[in-house]
């Protein structure tokens, strides 16, 4: 398969593919008559497990750590379950932090849809990101 009809089959775009063989991740042949990229079947099931990796949050990085002791021949699962074991609690933290971020976004429209709007003054832009959690007037009222 040449770039284009491995991106296609796969899903990716062809600078993915690209991409990938760069990093090392899939591996390709040149047509000796056109000097072509030539993919074969083993390329897309890396790009398969590359998509389902990513899915499941491993990088790049940690993913060619996976091939490499496949490819050795040794089993990468240890290695699969101890990154992830390591990811979850990360994960988690990302998620009480945007959820804490939600709540002061939602905090924040609920007191906006109560506040007048303002007009610049010449010393604010908005008063309602100005005055969020301050006690200052930036803006003057309109009337």
């Amino acid at each position: 398969m040449k770039v284009g009809e491995l991106a296609k089959a796969a899903g990716v775009t062809g600078e993915t593919v690209r991409h990938y063989t760069r990093e090392g991740l899939i591996h390709s042949t040149r047509n000796p008559n056109n000097g072509y990229q030539q993919y074969d079947a083993a390329a897309l099931k890396r790009i398969r497990f590359i998509q389902q990796a990513r899915l499941l949050g491993f990088s790049l990085k940690q993913i060619a750590e996976i091939f490499e002791q496949s490819d050795s021949g040794d089993s990468p699962c240890p290695l699969v379950r101890d990154l992830l074991r390591q990811k979850v609690p990360e994960t988690k933290r990302q998620i009480a932090e945007l959820q804490a971020h939600l709540a002061k976004m939602e905090a924040a429209l609920a007191t906006w849809e109560e506040m007048e709007d303002g007009i610049p003054n010449g010393h604010s832009i908005c008063c309602l990101i100005e005055e969020w959690e301050q006690e200052t007037d930036c803006c003057s009222k309109e009337h």
